[in-house]
């Protein structure tokens, strides 16, 4: 089981390791890794830009989200913040950004429009240390199918009230509705924290796991995971 989201990690030596998220899933994440960590509330305004691509749009919010919960962190703190967005490239023969869902009718609209059909999620890492304001960044990206679930199966699944605060309105881990038909690429990247490219980033500060990430992460999710030897090995 995922450990509770309302628990709190503190570090005991070492700079202060913070998640800037409001996200229960990034906490159950993180949790896996063995970090000690602190929770900060990230606040910002998830408007896209004019013209603004999918990539550019999470790099963007996750800059703010580190950017703005730096004055919480102290002179000694690491924070970790991210952003997570569905990226539909066939809707209309445009790209479409789907955040979080306002209402129940956008959510079963998202939902419609992604059934049975391919899409991308990315998800955008900021990490930023506090004493000198060093940042590193990094962006992962997965490739999603859908499978062609019903009308039905879509009310059912949007009146439980899980959507609502899933990009793109679903949960790939949902028990019950089960949304995906295929996956190429990172699974936790789609729940909302790519932990491989979390831990790159992080060894810049000299900050390492205590646990064997590639294994912590796949017999949690229950994955077998093709890329996380690329991921590790590559620099950014």
């Amino acid at each position: 089981m995922l450990e509770s989201p309302d628990m709190i990690h503190r570090t005991s030596n070492g700079p202060q390791l913070f998640l800037a998220s409001n996200s229960p899933r990034r906490r159950e994440l993180l949790a896996l890794s063995g970090w000690e960590y602190d929770i900060l509330s990230a606040q910002v305004d998830e408007t896209p830009l004019a013209g603004e691509g999918g990539m550019e749009y999470v790099q963007r919010l996750a800059k703010s989200k580190v950017v703005t919960t730096a004055s919480q962190a102290g002179v000694d703190g690491v924070i970790i913040a991210a952003d997570t967005s569905v990226i539909n490239n066939w809707v209309s023969g445009k790209t479409k950004i789907f955040g979080k869902p306002h209402d129940h009718d956008e959510a079963v609209e998202m939902l419609r429009d992604l059934r049975g059909h391919k899409h991308q999620v990315h998800t955008a890492i900021a990490v930023l240390y506090s004493q000198g304001g060093t940042m590193r960044s990094d962006l992962c990206t997965t490739n999603v199918t859908m499978r062609n679930y019903s009308n039905e199966e879509i009310e059912d699944y949007v009146a439980s009230g899980d959507p609502m605060d899933k990009a793109g309105a679903y949960a790939i881990q949902h028990d019950g509705f089960h949304p995906v038909a295929q996956l190429d690429g990172c699974f936790a990247n789609v729940m909302g924290l790519p932990l491989c490219h979390l831990t790159r980033s992080l060894a810049h500060f000299k900050i390492t796991p205590k646990v064997n990430i590639p294994q912590a992460c796949q017999a949690e999710i229950g994955y077998d995971c093709p890329v996380y030897h690329q991921i590790l090995i590559e620099n950014i």
